[in-house]
Protein backbone atom coordinates (compact mmCIF):
# COMPACT_ATOMS: atom_id res chain seq x y z
CA UNK A 1 0.00 0.00 0.00
CA UNK A 2 1.47 3.40 -1.03
CA UNK A 3 1.47 6.11 1.70
CA UNK A 4 -0.12 9.46 1.21
CA UNK A 5 2.40 12.20 0.95
CA UNK A 6 2.46 13.83 4.22
CA UNK A 7 3.06 17.27 5.02
CA UNK A 8 6.14 18.14 7.13
CA UNK A 9 6.12 17.97 10.86
CA UNK A 10 8.06 20.19 12.89
CA UNK A 11 8.75 17.17 15.28
CA UNK A 12 9.63 14.72 13.02
CA UNK A 13 13.24 14.81 11.73
CA UNK A 14 16.12 12.53 10.19
CA UNK A 15 19.61 12.68 11.88
CA UNK A 16 21.46 11.54 8.63
CA UNK A 17 25.37 10.20 9.49
CA UNK A 18 28.14 11.13 7.78
CA UNK A 19 30.48 9.44 6.87
CA UNK A 20 28.58 6.80 5.43
CA UNK A 21 28.22 4.45 2.67
CA UNK A 22 31.21 3.29 0.65
CA UNK A 23 34.98 3.34 1.83
CA UNK A 24 37.57 3.38 -0.60
CA UNK A 25 38.67 -0.40 -0.57
CA UNK A 26 34.93 -0.43 -1.53
CA UNK A 27 34.88 2.35 -4.09
CA UNK A 28 38.02 0.27 -5.39
CA UNK A 29 36.56 -2.86 -6.00
CA UNK A 30 33.14 -1.64 -7.79
CA UNK A 31 35.72 0.52 -10.13
CA UNK A 32 37.82 -2.22 -10.45
CA UNK A 33 35.00 -4.49 -11.98
CA UNK A 34 33.69 -1.43 -13.98
CA UNK A 35 37.22 -0.94 -15.51
CA UNK A 36 37.83 -4.54 -16.24
CA UNK A 37 34.70 -5.29 -17.69
CA UNK A 38 35.32 -1.34 -19.85
CA UNK A 39 38.77 -3.03 -20.68
CA UNK A 40 38.30 -6.55 -21.63
CA UNK A 41 34.81 -7.17 -22.28
CA UNK A 42 32.80 -9.34 -20.89
CA UNK A 43 32.28 -11.91 -19.53
CA UNK A 44 34.54 -10.79 -15.80
CA UNK A 45 34.19 -13.65 -13.79
CA UNK A 46 34.46 -12.50 -9.95
CA UNK A 47 35.00 -14.94 -7.04
CA UNK A 48 32.53 -14.29 -4.55
CA UNK A 49 30.47 -11.30 -3.95
CA UNK A 50 32.96 -8.46 -5.09
CA UNK A 51 31.40 -6.32 -1.93
CA UNK A 52 28.79 -7.47 0.49
CA UNK A 53 25.67 -5.28 -1.05
CA UNK A 54 22.97 -6.92 -3.31
CA UNK A 55 22.29 -3.73 -5.34
CA UNK A 56 25.92 -3.84 -5.89
CA UNK A 57 25.72 -7.35 -7.52
CA UNK A 58 23.03 -7.22 -9.23
CA UNK A 59 24.32 -4.04 -11.04
CA UNK A 60 27.24 -5.20 -12.39
CA UNK A 61 25.63 -8.76 -12.78
CA UNK A 62 23.62 -6.48 -15.56
CA UNK A 63 26.85 -5.16 -17.20
CA UNK A 64 28.68 -8.32 -17.19
CA UNK A 65 30.01 -9.28 -14.49
CA UNK A 66 29.56 -13.36 -13.61
CA UNK A 67 29.63 -13.94 -9.43
CA UNK A 68 31.29 -17.75 -8.37
CA UNK A 69 31.88 -19.18 -4.88
CA UNK A 70 34.66 -21.14 -6.01
CA UNK A 71 37.61 -20.96 -8.66
CA UNK A 72 36.42 -24.56 -10.05
CA UNK A 73 33.56 -22.77 -11.86
CA UNK A 74 35.39 -20.05 -14.18
CA UNK A 75 36.57 -21.53 -16.87
CA UNK A 76 39.81 -22.35 -17.74
CA UNK A 77 41.59 -19.01 -19.92
CA UNK A 78 39.60 -16.49 -18.11
CA UNK A 79 40.03 -13.51 -16.45
CA UNK A 80 38.64 -13.89 -12.56
CA UNK A 81 38.76 -10.69 -10.15
CA UNK A 82 39.17 -11.58 -6.01
CA UNK A 83 37.04 -9.37 -4.07
CA UNK A 84 37.71 -6.78 -1.52
CA UNK A 85 37.78 -9.40 1.15
CA UNK A 86 40.61 -11.32 0.00
CA UNK A 87 41.62 -14.79 -0.35
CA UNK A 88 44.20 -17.25 0.62
CA UNK A 89 47.09 -18.17 -1.22
CA UNK A 90 45.68 -21.70 -2.00
CA UNK A 91 43.10 -19.56 -4.35
CA UNK A 92 45.78 -17.72 -6.03
CA UNK A 93 47.48 -21.76 -6.80
CA UNK A 94 44.36 -22.72 -7.99
CA UNK A 95 43.80 -19.79 -10.52
CA UNK A 96 47.04 -20.75 -11.67
CA UNK A 97 46.25 -24.69 -12.09
CA UNK A 98 43.17 -23.23 -14.14
CA UNK A 99 45.65 -21.06 -16.25
CA UNK A 100 43.54 -17.75 -15.01
CA UNK A 101 44.46 -14.37 -15.62
CA UNK A 102 43.65 -12.77 -12.23
CA UNK A 103 42.91 -9.21 -11.08
CA UNK A 104 43.22 -9.05 -7.17
CA UNK A 105 40.98 -6.17 -5.83
CA UNK A 106 41.45 -6.89 -2.34
CA UNK A 107 41.05 -3.61 -0.08
CA UNK A 108 44.55 -2.54 0.88
CA UNK A 109 43.68 -2.98 5.04
CA UNK A 110 43.01 -6.26 4.28
CA UNK A 111 46.34 -7.06 2.83
CA UNK A 112 47.81 -5.33 5.33
CA UNK A 113 46.51 -7.78 8.02
CA UNK A 114 47.35 -10.49 5.39
CA UNK A 115 51.17 -9.77 5.83
CA UNK A 116 50.85 -8.88 9.25
CA UNK A 117 49.71 -12.62 9.43
CA UNK A 118 52.47 -14.05 7.31
CA UNK A 119 55.25 -11.53 9.41
CA UNK A 120 54.21 -13.10 12.72
CA UNK A 121 53.73 -16.82 11.71
CA UNK A 122 57.34 -16.39 10.51
CA UNK A 123 58.11 -15.80 13.47
CA UNK A 124 56.64 -18.62 15.07
CA UNK A 125 54.05 -16.52 17.13
CA UNK A 126 50.31 -18.46 17.80
CA UNK A 127 47.96 -15.72 16.15
CA UNK A 128 44.68 -14.88 17.65
CA UNK A 129 42.30 -13.65 14.93
CA UNK A 130 39.49 -11.63 16.44
CA UNK A 131 36.88 -12.50 13.89
CA UNK A 132 33.59 -14.16 12.77
CA UNK A 133 33.75 -17.85 11.81
CA UNK A 134 33.12 -18.43 7.95
CA UNK A 135 33.44 -15.16 6.87
CA UNK A 136 35.51 -14.60 3.89
CA UNK A 137 38.31 -12.33 5.30
CA UNK A 138 38.75 -14.70 7.80
CA UNK A 139 38.94 -17.27 5.44
CA UNK A 140 41.04 -15.84 4.29
CA UNK A 141 43.78 -14.83 6.47
CA UNK A 142 43.83 -17.29 8.27
CA UNK A 143 44.91 -19.06 4.84
CA UNK A 144 47.54 -17.39 5.17
CA UNK A 145 49.38 -19.02 8.09
CA UNK A 146 46.82 -21.56 9.24
CA UNK A 147 49.27 -23.24 11.52
CA UNK A 148 49.59 -20.56 13.58
CA UNK A 149 46.12 -18.72 13.99
CA UNK A 150 43.67 -19.34 16.19
CA UNK A 151 39.78 -17.67 15.45
CA UNK A 152 38.73 -15.81 18.55
CA UNK A 153 34.68 -15.67 17.36
CA UNK A 154 33.86 -12.67 20.54
CA UNK A 155 34.81 -12.27 24.48
CA UNK A 156 32.93 -15.34 24.98
CA UNK A 157 35.54 -17.54 22.79
CA UNK A 158 38.22 -16.33 24.80
CA UNK A 159 37.65 -19.10 27.52
CA UNK A 160 38.10 -21.64 24.91
CA UNK A 161 41.60 -20.65 23.72
CA UNK A 162 45.25 -22.23 24.29
CA UNK A 163 48.52 -21.32 23.01
CA UNK A 164 51.97 -23.05 22.68
CA UNK A 165 54.02 -20.13 24.66
CA UNK A 166 52.41 -17.48 26.21
CA UNK A 167 55.44 -14.93 25.64
CA UNK A 168 54.83 -15.45 21.98
CA UNK A 169 51.39 -14.59 21.62
CA UNK A 170 49.71 -11.58 18.87
CA UNK A 171 46.31 -10.49 18.00
CA UNK A 172 45.03 -9.22 14.52
CA UNK A 173 41.20 -8.51 13.75
CA UNK A 174 38.93 -8.97 11.10
CA UNK A 175 38.98 -5.39 9.94
CA UNK A 176 35.05 -5.03 9.52
CA UNK A 177 33.77 -5.53 13.39
CA UNK A 178 32.46 -3.13 15.87
CA UNK A 179 35.44 -1.59 17.65
CA UNK A 180 33.70 -1.98 21.52
CA UNK A 181 33.47 -5.89 20.62
CA UNK A 182 37.04 -6.41 19.35
CA UNK A 183 38.28 -4.03 22.34
CA UNK A 184 36.31 -6.61 24.92
CA UNK A 185 37.61 -9.37 23.34
CA UNK A 186 41.15 -8.05 23.41
CA UNK A 187 41.44 -7.05 27.06
CA UNK A 188 39.68 -10.53 27.92
CA UNK A 189 42.69 -12.21 25.94
CA UNK A 190 44.92 -9.67 27.83
CA UNK A 191 43.81 -11.46 30.95
CA UNK A 192 44.55 -14.62 29.49
CA UNK A 193 47.58 -13.80 28.48
CA UNK A 194 49.07 -11.01 29.99
CA UNK A 195 51.80 -11.08 26.90
CA UNK A 196 49.65 -10.28 24.61
CA UNK A 197 50.98 -8.40 22.04
CA UNK A 198 48.99 -6.07 19.74
CA UNK A 199 49.35 -5.24 15.79
CA UNK A 200 51.89 -2.72 14.76
CA UNK A 201 48.14 -0.30 14.42
CA UNK A 202 44.65 -0.68 14.50
CA UNK A 203 43.40 -3.56 12.38
CA UNK A 204 39.91 -2.35 12.37
CA UNK A 205 39.24 -0.16 9.03
CA UNK A 206 39.45 3.36 9.56
CA UNK A 207 35.80 3.31 7.51
CA UNK A 208 34.00 0.78 10.09
CA UNK A 209 35.10 3.00 12.71
CA UNK A 210 34.36 6.53 11.72
CA UNK A 211 30.30 5.38 10.51
CA UNK A 212 30.28 3.56 14.12
CA UNK A 213 31.25 6.68 15.91
CA UNK A 214 28.38 8.73 14.11
CA UNK A 215 25.67 6.13 14.50
CA UNK A 216 26.79 6.42 18.77
CA UNK A 217 26.32 10.29 18.50
CA UNK A 218 22.87 10.04 16.94
CA UNK A 219 21.86 6.24 18.55
CA UNK A 220 20.62 8.02 22.01
CA UNK A 221 18.43 10.56 20.02
CA UNK A 222 17.07 8.25 17.49
CA UNK A 223 13.88 7.11 18.31
CA UNK A 224 14.86 4.68 15.83
CA UNK A 225 17.79 3.89 13.34
CA UNK A 226 17.66 2.59 9.64
CA UNK A 227 21.03 1.01 8.71
CA UNK A 228 21.15 0.37 4.78
CA UNK A 229 23.05 -2.81 4.15
CA UNK A 230 22.67 -6.47 3.66
CA UNK A 231 22.44 -9.18 6.08
CA UNK A 232 25.65 -10.83 4.94
CA UNK A 233 28.04 -7.27 5.11
CA UNK A 234 29.29 -7.65 8.53
CA UNK A 235 30.05 -3.98 8.86
CA UNK A 236 26.34 -2.80 8.48
CA UNK A 237 24.81 -5.76 11.16
CA UNK A 238 27.41 -4.14 13.03
CA UNK A 239 26.39 -0.64 12.66
CA UNK A 240 22.18 -2.25 13.96
CA UNK A 241 24.14 -3.41 17.11
CA UNK A 242 26.17 -0.45 17.51
CA UNK A 243 22.82 1.96 17.79
CA UNK A 244 21.06 -0.02 19.78
CA UNK A 245 23.85 0.07 22.68
CA UNK A 246 24.27 3.80 21.71
CA UNK A 247 20.42 3.81 22.81
CA UNK A 248 18.41 4.22 19.85
CA UNK A 249 15.03 2.09 21.16
CA UNK A 250 14.63 0.62 18.08
CA UNK A 251 17.28 -0.07 14.65
CA UNK A 252 16.53 -2.21 11.54
CA UNK A 253 18.70 -3.44 9.04
CA UNK A 254 17.14 -2.97 5.04
CA UNK A 255 18.42 -3.23 1.48
CA UNK A 256 15.96 -1.05 0.09
CA UNK A 257 13.63 1.50 1.16
CA UNK A 258 10.82 -0.83 -0.08
CA UNK A 259 12.02 -3.09 2.99
CA UNK A 260 10.67 -0.60 5.74
CA UNK A 261 8.34 -0.99 7.95
CA UNK A 262 5.63 1.80 8.72
CA UNK A 263 4.98 0.04 11.85
CA UNK A 264 8.28 1.19 12.80
CA UNK A 265 7.62 5.01 12.77
CA UNK A 266 4.55 4.71 15.04
CA UNK A 267 5.07 6.88 17.65
CA UNK A 268 8.67 8.16 16.36
CA UNK A 269 9.55 11.27 15.94
CA UNK A 270 13.37 11.32 15.37
CA UNK A 271 15.04 8.68 12.96
CA UNK A 272 18.87 8.06 12.12
CA UNK A 273 19.71 6.90 9.11
CA UNK A 274 22.89 5.22 7.39
CA UNK A 275 24.58 3.01 5.72
CA UNK A 276 27.22 -0.14 5.76
CA UNK A 277 30.63 0.81 3.59
CA UNK A 278 29.77 -1.49 1.23
CA UNK A 279 26.37 0.62 -0.04
CA UNK A 280 26.17 3.57 -3.05
CA UNK A 281 24.75 6.19 -1.89
CA UNK A 282 21.56 5.86 -4.05
CA UNK A 283 19.83 3.72 -1.77
CA UNK A 284 19.98 6.16 1.15
CA UNK A 285 18.44 8.98 -0.91
CA UNK A 286 15.73 5.98 -1.92
CA UNK A 287 15.21 5.92 2.68
CA UNK A 288 15.20 9.44 2.63
CA UNK A 289 12.62 9.74 -0.20
CA UNK A 290 10.41 7.15 1.54
CA UNK A 291 10.58 9.22 5.06
CA UNK A 292 10.11 12.49 3.29
CA UNK A 293 6.83 11.32 2.06
CA UNK A 294 5.58 10.47 5.43
CA UNK A 295 6.39 13.18 6.98
CA UNK A 296 10.69 13.16 7.89
CA UNK A 297 11.68 16.17 5.59
CA UNK A 298 13.77 17.56 7.84
CA UNK A 299 17.40 16.51 7.54
CA UNK A 300 19.80 16.82 10.00
CA UNK A 301 23.92 15.68 9.21
CA UNK A 302 25.58 13.97 12.03
CA UNK A 303 29.31 14.17 11.04
CA UNK A 304 31.67 12.12 13.07
CA UNK A 305 34.63 13.15 10.53
CA UNK A 306 36.19 13.66 7.45
CA UNK A 307 37.46 11.11 4.93
CA UNK A 308 39.95 11.61 2.27
CA UNK A 309 41.83 8.26 1.88
CA UNK A 310 41.98 6.56 -1.48
CA UNK A 311 43.03 3.87 -2.83
CA UNK A 312 44.97 3.33 -6.57
CA UNK A 313 42.85 0.40 -9.05
CA UNK A 314 44.63 -3.05 -8.90
CA UNK A 315 48.04 -2.77 -10.78
CA UNK A 316 46.56 -5.83 -13.19
CA UNK A 317 44.31 -3.13 -15.20
CA UNK A 318 47.24 -1.58 -16.52
CA UNK A 319 47.79 -4.86 -18.70
CA UNK A 320 46.16 -6.46 -21.63
CA UNK A 321 45.29 -9.69 -19.52
CA UNK A 322 42.88 -11.44 -22.23
CA UNK A 323 46.29 -11.81 -23.89
CA UNK A 324 47.88 -13.24 -21.02
CA UNK A 325 44.93 -15.50 -20.63
CA UNK A 326 44.65 -16.60 -23.72
CA UNK A 327 48.22 -17.50 -23.85
CA UNK A 328 47.94 -19.30 -20.34
CA UNK A 329 45.10 -21.51 -21.72
CA UNK A 330 47.71 -21.81 -24.91
CA UNK A 331 50.22 -23.41 -22.77
CA UNK A 332 49.93 -27.25 -21.98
Amino acid sequence: MTATPASPSPDKRVLLAAPRGYCAGVDRAVIAVEKALEQYGAPIYVRHEIVHNKYVVQTLEKKGAIFVDETAEVPEGSIVMFSAHGVAPTVHQEAAERKLATIDATCPLVTKVHKEAVRFASEDFDILLIGHEGHEEVIGTSGEAPDHITLVDGPDDVENVTVRDESKVVWLSQTTLSVDETMETVDKLKEKFPKLISPPSDDICYATQNRQIAVKQMGADADLVIVVGSKNSSNSVRLVEVALGAGAKDAHLVDFAEEIDEAWLEGVSTVGVTSGASVPDVLVEGVLEWLARRGFEDVEIVKAAEESITFSLPKELRRDLRAEAAALSEKQ
